[in-house]
């Protein structure tokens, strides 16, 4: 039976009741004199005390450290957006919404961080600035910024159309590196001008009326110089709806090529090489 002095028992009474106050503390008192000195009962407490703040940290940070199992990380799976970054993807697949040009002009921001050579694969599957039924949800600056970031980062953006590229996002589409822009078989492309639903008074009005003509023109510009057309010609296609499929978005300047198979995707995702390699 081990006995206690009363400088022991102050001691550990005192360590205690400071691992409870200062548990999630990254400078807690050691017990020092009283491990120095060969007391079981303090190294006792002190190793506990150990255990108890390293479960806090733990704890506090959500899963600060990740576990292991015969060399397997264990845990919840990555979730998709963070697979496709992996991989240098940017997905658009919602209308132009200030949420979604937030995320992809973060994503875009951080690739460039992390490489400035790797290409960037943009796959758009989007509306826009306006819903499928041609109701403005967005407004043109959105896809300026996204169209901006594009020029502003230093890897190539290599585009790819699948689904729907209407009005802005067939502008995005068509921002990509040159050579590098390309279409799935079944996509549909479509040129339009931006949409306005301003109401209020007559002056208001006036005011969003230049503005949207301003962006107009703007749009007009960017997609005249990516297809090497006169800004006249453009505008005219411009004024009402234009439907192109990918290989007449081909022979208009949009895109330059039409994917058909696997072998002609910009980026093979690194799981689908191992399972090559596998084979």
């Amino acid at each position: 039976m081990v006995k206690f002095n009363k400088v022991a028992i102050y001691g550990i009474i005192g360590a205690i009741a400071s691992s409870m106050t200062n548990a999630f503390s990254p400078l807690q008192p050691k017990l020092t004199p009283l491990i120095n000195s060969g007391n079981p009962a303090a190294k006792k407490v002190e190793l506990a005390r150990e255990n108890l703040n390293d479960h806090m940290k733990m704890v506090a940070g959500g899963a600060a450290a990740e576990e292991y199992y015969e060399g397997v990380r264990i845990g919840p799976p990555p979730d998709l957006p963070s697979l496709l970054l992996h991989n240098r993807i940017v997905y658009i697949g919602m209308p132009l919404v200030p949420a979604v040009t937030e995320l992809v002009i973060a994503e875009l921001l951080y690739l460039n961080y992390e490489s400035t050579t790797d290409p960037i694969t943009m796959y758009i599957n989007s509306s826009g600035t306006t819903t499928a039924q041609g109701q403005a949800v967005g407004f043109e600056t959105e896809a300026f910024a996204i169209a901006d970031v594009m020029k502003y980062v230093r890897p190539p953006v290599h585009t790819v159309a699948l689904g729907q590229a209407f009005g802005a996002a067939a502008m995005l589409l068509a921002q990509g590196k040159r050579g590098k822009r390309s279409s799935l078989p079944n996509a549909t492309i479509m040129l339009n001008q931006p949409r306005s639903q301003t109401q209020g008074q007559a002056s208001d009005i006036a005011l969003r009326a230049r503005e949207v003509a301003r962006n107009r023109r703007t749009t007009c510009e960017l997609i005249a110089r990516a297809c090497q057309k006169p800004l006249d010609t453009v505008m005219e296609d411009c004024q009402r709806v234009k439907y192109l499929q990918p290989h007449e978005a081909v022979e208009y300047g949009l895109i330059d090529r039409v994917l058909q198979n696997e072998s002609s995707l910009p980026v093979q995702p690194s799981f689908i090489q191992q399972m090559t390699r596998g084979q």
